[in-house]
């Protein structure tokens, strides 16, 4: 089953919403978050980037960094830019892009049903990026930053999400990017209870993004549990902030790749070797790849449509059948030397919201000599992936529109 939890969300007040609700940590350079800062005290980039109020060379990890964050939260709280509801409430938070809309439930969601794999997920995580979420996590005895997630839509649940967005909302504001962004406070104790059924029959969640915070949030119910002799399981700290879609709402963006150099290669002999694995068709305009096995290579201020030939990937393995895993085997890995793409300097990512222009952008400027446009993944393939217990290719989901920070957080000293 898929246990939820209400709880006692810190939210800021409607007048306040838009200026304290900031991007999520990762998706900003500590540069970019200073600058968005400047004229903005309240963004909630000084609680969950709290390096912004240090000079540049400050170590981001050392704890100073990290009691700064508490003390704005703190700031936020007593100031009362932020109020915390006085009994657990579940809430709907409703992203709006380009008419396009998705709600999702904001819960508590069980550690331990993280670590059993009934919410599921489908990428590494990288030691020190947990390492760094538990700590902040841990001083500031909150959880600040949601986890977004996903499960198999249904009849009852959307008829049950539609009945609690025809009540007032708490937040409703549009963020400096054009989303919107609508809350609506579940305090009603029959429709808490409905929720906590329905979502118990559901069996499982799949992460779609923020597996570094539900990793961290692990870590830190590891950590609490072995301090705690008295342990009882039932401790705020073995929940963590999760945000929940139904799948058939979310949207996927391609998730595009750059790359510096031929690897020694003329433009002609690279296309020529190309042509073991895929079809290569000269195109006169950009190539935005409208189906699975196409991709679009940007080179010397001409586009190319790279189809792949049969034979060359097997739709039977969930994660090896993703476009971008099938790059990386059949090109970037033999004829451009890539073989960890985690790793190699020489190949970078571009998220589908910059479009196919920021693509020509960067080779024309010669900051790179390549570019691939990529057909995105799906949220079935996703699901497939993550129900085979596979790893997604790295980089190969980008997910629009993203949720903010700021618009509800969860204490965990209750």
């Amino acid at each position: 089953m898929a246990v939820i939890r209400p709880f006692r969300g810190v939210r800021p007040k409607p007048e306040f919403a838009q200026k304290v609700a900031s991007p999520p940590y990762d998706v900003l350079s500590s540069d970019e978050a200073r600058e968005l800062v400047k004229d903005n005290p309240l963004s909630f980039l000084r609680v969950n980037k709290s390096e912004v109020d240090f000079p540049p060379e400050t170590d981001i990890y050392c704890r100073e960094v990290y009691e700064k964050g508490k003390q704005n939260l703190q700031a936020l709280i007593a100031d009362k830019v932020m109020i915390r509801d006085e009994q657990p409430c579940f809430y709907l938070y409703r992203l709006t892009m380009n008419g396009r809309a998705q709600t999702g439930l904001v819960a508590l969601t069980s550690v331990d049903e993280y670590d059993q794999g009934i919410i599921k997920k489908h990428e590494h995580t990288r030691p020190e990026k947990v390492s760094d979420r538990a700590d902040h996590i841990q001083i500031l005895e909150a959880q600040v930053g949601p986890v977004f997630s996903i499960f198999k839509h249904n009849d009852e649940l959307t008829s049950l999400f539609a009945r609690l967005v025809s009540g007032e909302k708490s937040l409703d504001f549009v963020a400096e990017d054009g989303i919107r962004h609508e809350l609506w406070v579940i305090a009603d104790q029959s429709a808490v209870e409905g929720l906590v059924a329905a979502f118990g029959r559901l069996g499982v969640i799949y992460i779609a993004d923020g597996h570094h915070r539900s990793q961290a949030a692990s870590e830190v119910a590891r950590r609490l549990r072995e301090a705690n002799p008295h342990h009882t399981g039932d401790e705020h700290y073995n929940f963590f902030l999760n945000v929940i879609f139904p799948d058939n709402e979310v949207h996927i963006m391609p998730y595009n790749r750059v790359v510096k150099d031929t690897n020694g290669l003329s433009l002609n002999d690279l296309l020529g070797k190309a042509k073991q694995s895929y079809d290569v068709i000269p195109r006169e305009s950009p190539v935005e790849p409208r189906q699975n096995h196409q991709v679009g290579l940007y080179a010397g201020r001409n586009w190319y449509a790279l189809v792949s030939k049969e034979g060359t990937y097997d739709e039977s393995q969930p994660a090896e059948s993703i476009d971008a895993a099938i790059l990386t085997r059949n090109f970037l890995s033999p004829l451009l030397g890539i073989t960890n793409i985690r790793t190699d300097q020489r190949i970078d990512f571009v998220g589908g919201i910059r479009g196919v222009s920021e693509l020509v952008k960067l080779v024309d400027s010669n900051q790179y000599e390549l570019a691939f446009s990529l057909y995105p993944v799906s949220v079935e393939q996703l699901i497939n992936v993550a129900d085979a217990g596979e790893v997604m290719p790295p980089k190969s989901t980008w997910f629009e529109p993203k949720l903010r920070d700021g618009v509800v957080i969860n204490l965990l000293n209750e």
